[in-house]
């Protein structure tokens, strides 16, 4: 007994919602209550209608309703008076008739145990037909009191102000045709369907005829093949038989025929032999069709608002080449006299007057031997008092012997002048890059993809860092950012500072560096292999899409005949540029050296060129392999003739005259150009001018290079691993794939958590060791697999 008590003074008692609920779902008060609801709704309905009669008279005396003396002619009192007077006259109008409708109708689903669902879609509906017809009773009939009531009346007047009569009534024919589309589903096509279809009686009679004609048919060949004897058919009704949608005999079957009388019949039947309908085959390819339906792939979508840089935003310059006819003349008397001290006859002269130079090409006499006038180069300069004379002995293509001679009065070639000019805008290449002008003042345009690097040497503060803006200025101008990516290496970290600007337009750099702009020494190192890692993978995509560089894989790309879940990415253009290779050189040696001459050596055919500046052109920094990998070099004035030959390979960078000259080679012919310049102004209206648009989210990322600090497998014990080791295991487990950018990507970490992550997971033996470019070794196939491994190291632990 004690325990009883104890379990009855334990039990909860029940909320007092729930019995509230209980009372309600009792089926006997649902009963009572749908059977008030149902006789309140008669009682609304004859108080309604017994009010459309008596309003007049039952209207006045409703203000004594506490008055007994005071009576009404309403069939349901003072109260049905009150009430419908609520409803009708400062409600809704004559349309409240329909309240009691509605109750009835809700009473009768409760008394009969009805749908929940039904009762509040029918009150839906209802309130909004109602308030619908009150408002359309006080537009059609205003005045009247008793059709609209008061509130379609407000209403009415309220919207009219707003609206109009005809905004009104356009609003009131709309919801009319919205509530029969959306109560009813009506559609156009629906519609349709049910329009009624004119059919031929005939063909109806004629298909039907033919079923059953079929059907008894069949029914003969099974009972042939079950008795393997002569089968009588018998038809209690004519069958006629069909013949293209009419009628054309009757077939009439009796109960004694003979087999052959059958046959006989059998052959009169016509048959009717339904041709074969020939399978369309694709002729075009999937690519082909997303081509033809999306058009080829835009790589410039994401930013298809970007507006490349104007030209007001470079400066403008005197550029009128001003032609001294007394200079020339003097020049030329002097060259002739010069010339003919040594007994060296001239046939014919020609001056050609450039920016900062004239070249002065001579005809000798017959007999006269070349190197006779090209020893005579000190001598000329002599008598000319000019710095910088140079002899072309003979004129590449020309029967000719160039004398270079520098102006007195230089003319300067600014970028607006190359840039706007329509052999840079017209240009088709990938690359173009204007350098500057030439002798005969035509814009010098080349093309950096076909170089494919260009090595730039020269002292200090001949043009070099100008050279350098003058061929990022280029490419800003021509090439979209989705299309080329700029790696600026400036040990000086004041050179390239401008282009901070453009990060996340142009710049590229390695994952979780601050900086785009590369200053630091290591992290060169770093990003000096990562490009090698970048090339590596470059190679494998195009040896999987079977094609030689990256200008095809890109056509192949854009033409969608590339599929982006395989790894295929649209590839731009990677520019790596050093501002200063003679310092890197000095500080890093081999580890330089070596990327540097792998990327010159392979990546051409990838689109990762390189533009190498540097003051100190000596064997020790340009070393053998380095040029033998870039045959396009620019030379400004150097101070030996060492330093040319080790340039050029030839002398004359000796024998310029600095601000801009320069000697330009592409593996062939030296041409002298005058260095277009840009000044630091410019360049920062340039980039500010970029900087100012939508850009990317970042960045363009280079793959993550550790080096020797991957790999170490150095944190051996459990206690001191990261919290989210378990959900990194998974993560690589899962995606059987080991890399940090996988992590930095999906659990958002920085790189060096990821690395020490990386780390943890080999020292556990989840992941293999490091393998260079390549993603590590998933050592655990699966999620039970990687628990089991996870629980024994607790249980060895513990």
């Amino acid at each position: 007994m004690a325990k009883k008590k104890k379990t009855t003074t334990k039990t909860p008692k029940a909320p007092r919602f729930q019995k509230i609920k209980a009372f309600f779902g009792n089926r006997q008060t649902q009963t009572i209550l749908g059977l008030f609801i149902m006789l309140f709704a008669i009682f609304l309905l004859v108080s309604f209608i017994s009010y459309l009669f008596n309003w007049q008279d039952d209207q006045s005396q409703l203000e004594d309703f506490s008055n007994k003396k005071v009576g009404v002619k309403n069939l349901l009192g003072k109260i049905g008076a009150s009430i419908s007077h609520f409803f009708i006259y400062d409600g809704f109008g004559f349309i409240s008739l329909y309240i009691p409708v509605l109750v009835f109708f809700s009473g009768l689903l409760i008394f009969m145990k009805g749908s929940l669902t039904k009762i509040r879609n029918s009150w839906g509906w209802g309130i909004l037909g109602v308030l619908w017809f009150s408002i359309a009773f006080g537009f059609l009939a205003h005045k009247n009191a008793l059709l609209a009531g008061v509130v379609g009346f407000e209403l009415n007047s309220y919207l009219q102000q707003f609206l109009g009569k005809t905004g009104l009534f356009l609003a009131l024919l709309f919801l009319f045709i919205s509530y029969f589309i959306i109560r009813f589903k009506l559609t156009p096509e629906k519609i349709k369907e049910n329009l009624p279809k004119k059919e031929k009686l005939v063909a109806t009679e004629s298909s039907d005829i033919t079923a059953n004609l079929t059907s008894e048919i069949n029914e003969k060949q099974v009972l042939d093949t079950e008795e393997n004897s002569i089968v009588e058919l018998s038809l209690d009704k004519v069958e006629p038989i069909i013949e293209e949608n009419t009628i054309t005999e009757t077939l009439v079957v009796e109960n004694t025929v003979k087999t052959t009388q059958n046959e006989k019949d059998n052959e009169d039947v016509s048959i009717e032999v339904e041709q074969s309908v020939e399978e369309k085959h694709v002729v075009e390819n999937l690519s082909d069709k997303l081509v033809k339906d999306f058009g080829e792939f835009d790589p410039t979508l994401e930013l298809g608002n970007y507006k490349f840089p104007t030209l007001n935003l470079l400066k403008d310059y005197n550029e009128t080449i001003s032609v001294d006819q007394e200079e020339l003349e003097a020049n030329k008397n002097r060259i002739v006299e010069t010339l003919n001290n040594y007994k060296i006859g001239i046939a014919k002269i020609k001056a050609t007057v450039g920016p900062t130079v004239t070249l002065y090409e001579i005809v000798p006499d017959a007999g006269i031997r070349i190197s006779k006038i090209k020893n005579l180069e000190d001598d000329i300069a002599l008598s000319l008092s000019a710095l910088g004379i140079r002899i072309i002995a003979p004129i590449p293509g020309k029967g000719t012997i160039g004398i270079e001679v520098p102006n007195k009065k230089p003319t300067m070639v600014s970028m607006k002048s190359v840039i706007s000019s329509t052999k840079f805008q017209n240009s088709e290449m990938e690359l173009p890059i204007a350098l500057g002008k030439t002798i005969s003042n035509e814009t010098f345009v080349v093309d950096l993809a076909k170089m494919p690097h260009l090595l730039m040497a020269g002292a200090t503060g001949q043009g070099k860092s100008v050279g350098l803006n003058a061929v990022l200025t280029s490419l800003l101008y021509k090439k979209h950012p989705a299309e080329v990516k700029f790696v600026l290496v400036d040990p000086k970290k004041v050179e390239l500072t401008l282009f901070n600007h453009i990060e996340r337009h142009y710049l590229a750099k390695l994952p979780d560096t601050e900086d785009a702009i590369i200053t630091d020494t290591t992290k060169v190192i770093n990003t000096l292999n990562s490009m090698c890692i970048e090339m590596d993978a470059r190679y494998d995509l195009l040896k999987i899409a079977m094609v030689r560089n990256i200008k095809e894989y890109n056509a192949k790309f854009k033409a969608r005949k590339l599929n982006p879940n395989d790894g295929h990415k649209f590839l731009p253009y990677i520019v790596l540029v050093i501002d200063e290779f003679a310092d890197l050189i000095m500080t890093a040696g081999k580890e330089v050296e070596t990327p540097i001459a792998r990327l010159a050596q392979l990546a051409r055919a990838i689109g990762i060129h390189l533009i190498v500046a540097t003051q100190r052109p000596s064997v020790n920094v340009i070393t053998g392999i380095i040029k033998a990998n870039f045959p396009a070099r620019a030379a400004f004035r150097v101070t030996s003739k060492i330093d040319s030959r080790t340039i050029l390979d030839s002398s004359g960078a000796d024998q310029l005259i600095g601000k801009g000259d320069m000697l330009f080679t592409n593996g062939n012919d030296v041409v002298r150009l005058q260095c277009a310049f840009v000044d630091t102004p410019e360049v920062e209206k340039i980039t500010d001018f970029i900087g100012s648009q939508r850009a990317y989210p970042e960045a363009h990322l280079l793959p993550e290079y550790s080096g020797e600090e991957v790999g170490t497998s150095l944190d051996i014990d459990i206690s001191e691993r990261d919290a989210l080791f378990r959900d990194a295991a998974l993560l690589i487990v899962h995606a059987q794939q080991g890399s940090a950018s996988l992590l930095q990507r999906k659990l958002k970490l920085g790189y060096n958590r990821a690395g020490r992550l990386i780390d943890q997971l080999e020292a556990a033996g989840i992941v293999g060791p490091f393998e260079g470019s390549k993603a590590r070794q998933v050592l655990v196939p699966d999620e039970l697999s990687l628990n089991l491994l996870l629980d024994g190291e607790k249980n060895t632990d513990s």
